[in-house]
């Protein structure tokens, strides 16, 4: 005969509290890996935030280790201001010796008498001149004088006037305007006192040819608008670049 096996245990109510306890364990223990796998993401996606924001919103083309020398720089200008003065001084100086070379001409030489001093290119002769430059207007009835003289005084306000607004790194710049200034105050001291320019400066080649005589004022006023042209070809744009 066989034997019956034998009964499984009754349904007792402490064994289903037992099992309905790891049931409830079972799934609490479920619930808190899904806890911590969310937490765990949570983290993960604050952090790639983090990474996003801490990113630069943009990149530079230079580094920390470019040389100051390398890095295009566009240079402030700065106008003279009282750095004017130092041109004024120059301006004074040319008017100077201008004043003192017409003075020694007056004292000096004879009007019209030729006095050699490098032969055959160059002499003293004193002359006057009722004109402008290369004896412009010299014949005319007189008003020519006042003209001219307005003509001076009007610049020279003005180059004062021009020489403070002019950007210090514009050295050639100032310099031919001081050049300038202190020609046109000398010969219009001439025009005041006078009634004309004193010239003494005499270049020539012997009888056949003949420059019109010149002064200390005139060379000022042809070396300074050399270097304004000069500047104003080649280095205006350069600052302003």
């Amino acid at each position: 005969m066989h034997k019956a096996p034998p009964n499984p245990l009754p349904d007792t109510p402490e064994r289903n509290s037992v099992n309905e306890d790891n049931d409830n364990n079972s799934g609490f223990n479920t619930v808190k890996s899904d806890d911590k796998a969310a937490e765990s993401s949570h983290k993960t996606n604050n952090l790639d935030i983090n990474d996003e924001v801490l990113k630069p919103a943009h990149l530079t083309t230079g580094s920390s280790l470019t040389p100051k020398g390398r890095l295009n720089k566009t240079p402030k200008l700065i106008a003279n201001g009282n750095y004017a003065v130092r041109w004024y001084s120059l301006s004074l100086l040319i008017l100077i010796i201008d004043q003192w070379t017409k003075w020694l001409a007056e004292t000096k030489l004879t009007f019209q008498e030729p006095v050699p001093v490098i032969e055959p290119i160059l002499n003293w002769t004193l002359a006057y001149n009722y004109g402008a430059a290369f004896s412009f207007l010299a014949d005319a009835g007189g008003w020519q004088k006042w003209f001219f003289a307005i003509l001076a005084l009007v610049m020279s306000i003005f180059l004062i006037g021009y020489l403070i607004k002019i950007p210090r790194q514009a050295k050639l710049l100032s310099f031919g305007l001081a050049m300038v200034l202190g020609g046109a105050v000398g010969n219009l001291i001439d025009r005041l006192l006078h009634g004309h320019v004193i010239d003494f400066i005499h270049v020539h080649y012997a009888d056949a040819w003949h420059y019109p005589i010149f002064n200390i004022a005139d060379i000022g006023i042809s070396i300074g608008v050399v270097l304004i042209v000069i500047d104003m070809l080649f280095l205006e744009k350069k600052r302003h670049s």
